[in-house]
C-alpha cells in the first residue's frame, strides 16, 4: 500500500515552479517566465490555444524538457534529485507496445524498475481493475477501442502508484460519450487516491468538469495570464454538466479564454 501521500506537510507544495521559461535554440520563446505553486491533492487544468505553452509547461514538470532559466521543484525537491515521490505521465496517444498484451503493456515500467514478477503482476490486476478492464489483460491493443486504448495508458501510469499524474490532452481524440465516460472515471480515481494531477485540455467544458483550478494561457509567447479557482462540489455528474452552475463556469472560462487568444504579443 502507497501511503507517500501521507509524508509529507500539507504546506509543502507538490509543485512549485519559480520563474521557468523556455527558449528553443531559433529564438523561438514557447514560454515566457511561469511562477506557479500546486498544492497537494489539487486538480489543476491548463487550459488555452495551441502555441500557448501547455505541452511545454507539463513536459518541463515531468522532467522531459530542461527550462532554459528558472527553476522547477517537486515537494520541494529539484526534479533532479531523488525523491520518494513518483510522477507519471500520460501522453495524447495511448503509445502502447502493439506486439504485447495489455497486461504486458501495463507492467513495462515495473519491469523496467525490477519490480519482482508477483507483486508487479499483483499491481497490474488492481491497476486494470481501478480502469475497468480487469477482463481485459491477455488482449492485444488492436483488438481495444480508442477508449480502451487509453485506460490502458492510464493503468501503466497508475501502476507506479504515483502522487503526481501528468496528463497532456489524452482525451482529446475521443468522441464525446466515451470522453466524459473517462473524465467522470479520473475524477473518482483523483478522489480515492488522493492524486495531484495537472491536466492540459483545449477542451472549456472539461476544465470546467474536471478542475479544482484551471490555468489560462495565452499563446506567442505562452504564458499563464489568469488563474481560476473552481469550488464546485462533488460528485460532479451528468446533472452538474447541465446546471446553471457549470453555465456559468463554462461562460468565465469562455471569456477568459477569448481574452487569451486576442493578447497576442510579439517578440
Amino acid at each position: 500500500m502507497n501511503t507517500a501521500h501521507h509524508t509529507t506537510p500539507l504546506d509543502v507544495p507538490a509543485v512549485n515552479v519559480l520563474s521557468a521559461d523556455k527558449t528553443y535554440p531559433d529564438g523561438t520563446v514557447a514560454l515566457k517566465p511561469v511562477d506557479l505553486k500546486i498544492r497537494q491533492g489539487e486538480f489543476v487544468t491548463l487550459l488555452g490555444p495551441s502555441g500557448c505553452g501547455k505541452s511545454t509547461l507539463l513536459k518541463m514538470i515531468a522532467g522531459l524538457l530542461e527550462p532554459t532559466d528558472g527553476r522547477i521543484h517537486l515537494w520541494n525537491k529539484p526534479i533532479d534529485q531523488p525523491s520518494d515521490k513518483r510522477c507519471t505521465f500520460v501522453f495524447q496517444a495511448p503509445t502502447l507496445m502493439p506486439w504485447a498484451d495489455v497486461q504486458t503493456n501495463v507492467r513495462l515500467p515495473l519491469d523496467l524498475s525490477g519490480v519482482p514478477r508477483d507483486e508487479a503482476d499483483r499491481r497490474v490486476d488492481d491497476a486494470l481493475e481501478m480502469v475497468g478492464l480487469e477482463k481485459f489483460s491477455k488482449s492485444l491493443p488492436r483488438a481495444l477501442s480508442g477508449g480502451m486504448q487509453m485506460r490502458v495508458s492510464i493503468a501503466r501510469g497508475l501502476v507506479v502508484q504515483p502522487n503526481l499524474l501528468l496528463m497532456d490532452e489524452p482525451f482529446g481524440a475521443l468522441d464525446e460519450i466515451t470522453r466524459f465516460k473517462l473524465d467522470s472515471d479520473l475524477l473518482a480515481l483523483w478522489r480515492e487516491k488522493n492524486l495531484t494531477v495537472i491536466f492540459v485540455t483545449h477542451s472549456i467544458h472539461e476544465a470546467a468538469f474536471l478542475s479544482s483550478r484551471v490555468i489560462v494561457m495565452a499563446p506567442r509567447p505562452g504564458r499563464v495570464i489568469e488563474q481560476i479557482a473552481i469550488n464546485t462540489s462533488h460528485p460532479r455528474n451528468e446533472e452538474f454538466m447541465v446546471s446553471p452552475e457549470f453555465a456559468q463556469l463554462s461562460k468565465r472560462l469562455q471569456v477568459a479564454l477569448h481574452h487569451a487568444s486576442a493578447t497576442e504579443v510579439t517578440v
